[in-house]
Order: structure tokens, then sequence, then C-alpha cells
């Protein structure tokens, strides 16, 4: 089972970058990610129509790179979550999770004992059973890793028992849901969202667990590291691909003729 480089890079105290695979499912998409030399790719699985063949692939591709494959799962219960890890990848991220019971289960579900009961089976993850059972669980439980999207202002609520549990290795700030939760939808700079993510990065910094949020510049990087964030997660091969295209199209317009 490869190491984790983003768990690697957080441990040094580093911040690593992540971008995101959210349209076009594709190991071609993550192999141009992963020459570009980003530390992870978040490969979506919840607003997506990816299929479990497409999301293997692209772990392999992640792989092939060494760069890690984080899948945000579909809220389908324990097969939504166990697919994507016997296909090797390194992380996972949940969405919706709202209270400690809530995460408790989903590392129920995820881990091996002794911090959880995942289901004893190892593919992809387990060198294709290659590697020793013993050592195979092992770094299982080292070197995945589960983050916590807090996307409802109950889970606000709740932020002190969701990052106390053991398991959950991180807390992601989903900012589009968070705001519909609180009824100002959209306004992700809203006093309400600014007051959430400063509860996210308290509870981190009190349990010892990482955080993270989406940014669109490097501007608003630096201001969530400096409030203590080490995950940056950057926009979408969705975004990329239309301004990239707008900008092209744009280069044409206004030709006298």
């Amino acid at each position: 089972m490869r190491r984790s480089l983003i768990l690697e890079k957080l441990k040094r105290g580093e911040y690593v970058v992540i971008t995101q695979s959210w349209i076009i499912p594709h190991w071609k998409m993550v192999d141009i990610m992963g020459t570009v030399g980003f530390d992870g790719i978040w490969i979506e699985n919840e607003h997506s129509d990816f299929n479990y063949g497409e999301i293997s692939q692209m772990i392999l591709a992640a792989r092939a790179h060494d760069i890690d494959s984080i899948v945000r799962v579909e809220r389908c219960g324990y097969t939504g979550i166990i697919k994507p890890l016997e296909a090797g990848a390194t992380g996972l991220i949940i969405p919706q999770v709202v209270d400690k019971e809530d995460a408790q289960s989903i590392v129920r579900d995820a881990k091996y004992s002794p911090l959880g009961l995942r289901g004893a089976g190892g593919s992809t993850d387990s060198v294709y059973g290659t590697q020793a059972r013993e050592e195979y669980i092992e770094q299982s439980i080292r070197e995945t890793f589960i983050a916590a999207l807090i996307e409802n202002k109950e889970a606000v609520e709740n932020i002190d028992a969701i990052a106390a549990t053991e398991g959950i290795d991180m807390l992601l700030l989903g900012p589009g849901d968070l705001s519909q939760s609180y009824g100002v939808f959209g306004q992700s700079d809203h006093e309400l969202i600014i007051k959430a993510t400063d509860a996210i990065a308290d509870a981190c910094h009190k349990y010892g667990k990482w955080w993270g949020a989406p940014v669109s510049d490097r501007k608003q990087a630096e201001v969530i590291i400096k409030r203590g964030a080490r995950i940056i997660q950057t926009v979408n091969d969705q975004e990329v691909i239309v301004s990239g295209f707008r900008k092209l199209k744009d280069t044409f317009q206004g030709i006298k003729i």
C-alpha cells in the first residue's frame, strides 16, 4: 500500500494543494493534474455522474504519479464508503457530516479495527492481496484519511464533537451548502460563514486535526493559511475548462473585416 503524500506533508507542518475532477471522469484528466504536480486529486462522486469503473481508473492514474486520490463519496451507506477504498483511494471526503454519531458511523465503516469495523477485503489497496495482512491493515489505518465536510449549521453547533472523533483526520469547509443552511445562500463571505470558519479552525486546533477550505486565488489561500488551514482546495476542471475556452474565444472577438 502506498503512503499518503498529503499526510506526509501535513505531518511536517506544510500545506497541501488539491484540485478537483468534477465533470470529466477520465484517467487522462488525473494524468494531467499529476503532471502539473498537485498534491492530491479530489474525485467527485456526490454531484457527478461518475461510475466506479471510471473512478477506479482515475485512482490508478493518481497512484502512477504518486499523488493522493481523495473521493467525495455519495452518502449511500457502507457500499459508498468501501468501494473507493478497495480501489485504492488514499482518502475519503464525506459530505453532510452533522454530529458525533454520524462521524463515528463513518469511521466504523471506513477504518479497520481497532478504530472501526471495515470489511476485511483488500484489492488494489492491498497490492492485489500480495501484501501481508497485518502490514496492510496497519498501513491502511495510518495512511488512509477521512475528511468530514462541514456543510450544515447543525454540524457547526456540533463541531467540537466531530473534530474530537478518533478516525476523523480533517475538516473541510463547504461554504455553498453551509450558506444555504444559514439562509444566506451563495454569500460565502457572510458574517455567519466567517464565524463558522473560525469555529472549524478553533476546533481543529483544539483537537489536533487539520482543516481546509476552497479558494479561488493565492490571496484567499494566504488568508486561510494564516488562520491555520493546511488544505488548499483549488478550482475544479469545469471552471478551468470553461474559463480557458472563454479566454480563447475572446481572443478572436472584434476582428475587423
